[in-house]
């Protein structure tokens, strides 16, 4: 992860304070700017975390997912629909982690065009690791404790609502 810098000052909030001047105030500004720095912290903190396994977190994630599934393998579409990314990334993402042995791919049997990923036994093992390496750090959000991050989650879900990611109800 990059050195922080040594600001004596939030630069986001003094952005905030220049967009006021210039066109008034407008919150979800520095609320978009707030996230989008917060996403980049994140991703450097957990992706330094699982380097070592040879996995990014999108890897990981896709590890994760597949031991959640009953016998270990899901249709390659049914990856993408639930982790939410255009298929072309899940067959990196798969085949990043066929190349590393965690996973293995094979043709579907219920769908002639369609392909399997299943999680290998090393797959599951450093998946397992990497679970334990990411919740002792508790996944970059040590700031928060555990009713902040309810309350964090809380405050994004309208917004994957109003996106389409799932259907209240």
């Amino acid at each position: 992860m990059p050195k922080p810098l040594s600001l004596t000052f939030d630069p986001i909030a003094r952005a905030d304070e220049l967009w006021k001047q210039r066109w008034g105030s407008v919150p979800s500004m520095a609320a978009i700017t707030s996230v989008m720095r917060a996403h980049q912290i994140l991703l450097a903190e957990v992706d330094a975390v699982v380097k070592p396994y040879g996995l990014t977190f999108a890897r990981y994630e896709a590890l994760v997912l597949l031991t959640f599934s009953k016998a270990g393998e899901l249709p390659m579409s049914k990856i993408g629909e639930r982790l939410m990314v255009h298929p072309t990334s899940v067959t990196n993402t798969v085949d990043r982690l066929v190349r590393s042995g965690l996973v293995a791919k094979r043709p579907n049997p219920n769908d002639g065009r369609g392909t399997l990923a299943s999680i290998t036994d090393r797959g599951r093992e450093v998946c397992e690791a990497a679970t334990r390496d990411l919740m002792a750090m508790d996944f970059g959000l040590g700031a928060y404790d555990d009713e902040e991050c309810d309350e964090i989650f809380a405050l994004l879900r309208p917004l994957r609502v109003a996106a389409g990611d799932f259907k209240e109800g």
